[in-house]
């Protein structure tokens, strides 16, 4: 017998067999009694003919959860499944957590011996939990990172791409010589940069446990090794923060934007400072829109100089072609 000719036959028995599966499974489907379509009705638990009603099977096992949700929300709160993992933890989140509380599940106080048991479980349950250098340099970088986009107001997205920056810089061996300090300060300072809600050198200096020069040369370095795509920061992105905390109205914003698109069409952005740019925008806006604030005000809040914010605002104004306004 040639090979083509038990090809075929194969061919042959495997379509004959996949045919008789297909039939089983409609006769399944099909009333016992009239040939019907069959229906599950899940609230119910039964399967249905929908054209002569014969109940073919009934308390059916429901495999769903017992609690009704209305919403996603709703839905992600009453699941069992635990806590997603996140990079914001050293472990992931995947370790066990023993609670502080001295009470078994049914709320009771322990005694003095299970509170002393409980104790070194703790205390072991930690030790395993960072059981080398690279756990614990992960553990404190990220509690550092936690701490000072805390302090700055910086979302979750920020705080988990510095977490994956730091991760990577940790994994290239980018550390020796350097402080967990300033490279958990320049992920996060990276991190917000690209993320479109930047925060200036002195921001993050005020609030990290380092100098600010060590901040810029560390984030250089790490920027360099890793070859992170940071764009240069847009002026325009400071300046509905500067407006909010000032307390201005959006009238003000829209025109600071419009005095920032002008300037960069002038040229202006060139070897400026982008925080300068924004403030000196917001205090011009203020001007124009007759909701004056002083240059200190906008100097305290922008953490530029009251030189600074003069020497731009007036190059704003003509980029803008608003030469007739008085401070």
């Amino acid at each position: 017998m040639s090979d083509n000719t038990r090809t075929r036959e194969t061919r042959e028995d495997a379509e004959s067999e996949s045919e008789d599966e297909r039939e089983d499974a409609d006769a399944d489907l099909q009333c016992p009694e009239c040939g019907g379509r069959l229906t599950v009705d899940e609230e119910r638990g039964e399967t249905v003919c929908e054209d002569c009603g014969l109940v073919v099977e009934e308390d059916s096992i429901d495999r769903g959860p017992e609690w009704r949700a209305f919403g996603s929300e709703e839905n992600d709160q009453k699941s069992r499944v635990g806590a997603p993992t996140t990079n914001l933890m050293h472990d992931k989140g995947l370790s066990t957590n023993i609670g502080w509380q001295d009470k078994d599940a049914y709320g009771n106080t322990l005694s003095g011996r299970q509170r002393q048991k409980m104790q070194r479980l703790r205390k072991w349950n930690e030790r395993f939990r960072t059981r080398t250098s690279k756990e614990r340099n992960l553990k404190q970088a990220l509690g550092e990172i936690e701490r000072m986009a805390s302090a700055l107001g910086l979302p979750k997205n920020v705080r988990e791409t510095a977490s994956v920056i730091y991760r990577r810089a940790l994994d290239e061996d980018l550390l020796p010589g350097r402080s967990i300090e300033g490279v958990a300060t320049s992920a996060l300072y990276a991190a917000a940069r690209q993320a479109g809600t930047p925060r200036s050198l002195d921001e993050v200096a005020n609030v990290s446990r380092v100098e600010r020069d060590e901040i810029a040369r560390t984030y250089r370095y790490v920027a360099r090794e890793l070859g992170l795509e940071v764009a240069p920061t847009d002026p325009a992105s400071y300046v509905p923060r500067f407006c909010s905390d000032l307390g201005l109205s959006d009238e003000v914003e829209r025109r600071a934007r419009d005095l920032l698109e002008s300037a960069e069409d002038a040229g202006l952005y060139s070897g400026k400072s982008p925080v300068g740019l924004a403030a000196a925008a917001v205090y011009a806006a203020s001007l124009l829109v007759d909701e004056r604030i002083t240059q200190s005000q906008v100097s305290d809040i922008a953490n530029v100089s009251e030189v600074t914010i003069r020497n731009r605002y007036h190059e704003i104004l003509e980029a803008g072609g608003e030469t007739n306004v008085e401070a």
